[in-house]
This record gives structure tokens, C-alpha cells and sequence, in this order.
């Protein structure tokens, strides 16, 4: 570990024991960060990612965090910063589908999980996040990027999704409200919209591979392709870019 990857300091990205985030956390580790590979269930999925980053000579640690539980959320956030050094980012892409249903066949419990989990979390992390990296709290800046969705857009394609398409679109606009906010103090917010993506989240939502075979380039994305805009929009590259929605979706 190089020094100048010692001083980039420490990555959050929530839901990355497989699928998007899994390759988010791989490439921000490439990138030299140190990385928390959160997860709410699959211990296992976490640890196969910390064990490959760590097999190229990254430093990662996987810690398991409901991010609808605020106290096991201020816990991660306390034990990044202890084992890997300030935090540089944040990377919010912890979320679920829902129940596919019509919504006047939605139960209201599940409508409040699904709430809690895609759009209530991402507030709560990000207001740590925000509480770190400040500089009105003493921080050095930094960034925060939200996983949205195409679905925020409420494309055509999928059924039973339109709670879930709710939350992408608070998701969006929670992440342009919040760069005003706090760009004075050196960081930036911005979220990426994946389309179609070939992840098992996508392959267990009914519908979503006749919505794949939509877009203009033909072809469902891959999840590094997605990392690779997360990157981008982490790194000193993106130092211009703030309250932008970066669309990942082959054309939809």
C-alpha cells in the first residue's frame, strides 16, 4: 500500500455483496481507496469481495449493516473511519425491488420497508457522511453518489414496480437537493441511473429481461460499467460535477 493510497482514506459503499456494488467496491479499491463492503444479510457475498480486493493488494473490510437501522448504520460509519481513515465517500447503493403488485394491491408494510430501505437509508448515511467530510465540521470534502434507476423516469416495461420507481425518483431528487446544500462545503453529490443491468437482483424481477432488450444498443450492462461512472464521479476527474444525474442505461 502506497502512501498516496493511504491518504485517499476510506469508502463506504452500502449493498456491495454482490451485484453493482460488489463491482463498485472492487474498482474503488483498484482506485486505491480503502473500502467498506456493506452488507444487510449475505456475510459470505462480503467477504468473497473483501477476498478479492484484498488478493490484488487492496484494503477492504466487510461490515454487515441494515442501512434501515440507524444505530448499526452510525456503528459502520464509526468503524470505517477507526480501521481505514477519513472518509472520502460515500457510495449509497444499498436498495431493493419491493413487492411486484399493483399498488392497489400493495401491502403498506412492505410499502414502509421498501421506504426505509431506498430512500429513508440513503438520508441517514448520507447525514454521517455529511458529518465526516464537511468542512463546517472539520472535514476535508469529499462525495457522495447515489444508485438511482431508469425506473425514477417510470419507463415503460416492467410491472408491479411503481413504489419502487417512487423511491429512484426520490432518490434523484434527494441527491440534487442535497448538492445545493453542501457543495459550499467541499462535497459533491451526484447520482448514476443504471438501466438493465445483469445482476441477480434484475434476473429475480419479473419482467426486467423484455425491458433489457429495449434499450438502443441491444444488450443488457454490466456491473463494472456501472462502477466505472461511480469512479469517475469520485475521483478529482468529476471535480466539476455536482447535482448531476449520470444515466448508465445503453440509451433507455
Amino acid at each position: 500500500m502506497t502512501t498516496t493510497d493511504q491518504e485517499k482514506g476510506a469508502v463506504i459503499v452500502t449493498g456491495a455483496s454482490r451485484g453493482i456494488g460488489a463491482a463498485i467496491a472492487q474498482k474503488l479499491a483498484d482506485d486505491g481507496y480503502g473500502v467498506v463492503v456493506n452488507y444487510a444479510a449475505d456475510e459470505a457475498g462480503a467477504e468473497s469481495v473483501v477476498s478479492a480486493i484484498r488478493g490484488r493488494g487492496g484494503r477492504a473490510i466487510a461490515v454487515g449493516a441494515d442501512v434501515a437501522a440507524p444505530d448499526a448504520v452510525a456503528a459502520m460509519f464509526e468503524r470505517a473511519q477507526r480501521e481505514l481513515g477519513p472518509l472520502a465517500a460515500l457510495v449509497n447503493n444499498a436498495g431493493m425491488v419491493g413487492e411486484q403488485a399493483r399498488i392497489d394491491e400493495q401491502d403498506a408494510a412492505k410499502l414502509a420497508r421498501l421506504m426505509q430501505v431506498n430512500v429513508v437509508g440513503p438520508m441517514v448515511c448520507a447525514g454521517h457522511a455529511v458529518r465526516a467530510m464537511s468542512t463546517a465540521h472539520g472535514g476535508t470534502g469529499g462525495s457522495i453518489v447515489n444508485i438511482a434507476s431508469v425506473a425514477a423516469r417510470a419507463v415503460p416495461g416492467v410491472e408491479g414496480v411503481v413504489p419502487y420507481e417512487a423511491t429512484k425518483g426520490a432518490v434523484v431528487t434527494f441527491s440534487r437537493g442535497l448538492s445545493n446544500e453542501v457543495a459550499p462545503e467541499g462535497i459533491r453529490v451526484n447520482s448514476v441511473s443504471p438501466g438493465a443491468v445483469d445482476t441477480e437482483m434484475a434476473a429475480e424481477t419479473e419482467g426486467s429481461s423484455q425491458f433489457a432488450t429495449s434499450s438502443p444498443l441491444g444488450r443488457v450492462g454490466r456491473p463494472d460499467e456501472i462502477a466505472d461512472a461511480v469512479s469517475w464521479l469520485v475521483s478529482p476527474a468529476a471535480s466539476y460535477v455536482t447535482g448531476s444525474d449520470i444515466t448508465v442505461s445503453g440509451g433507455v
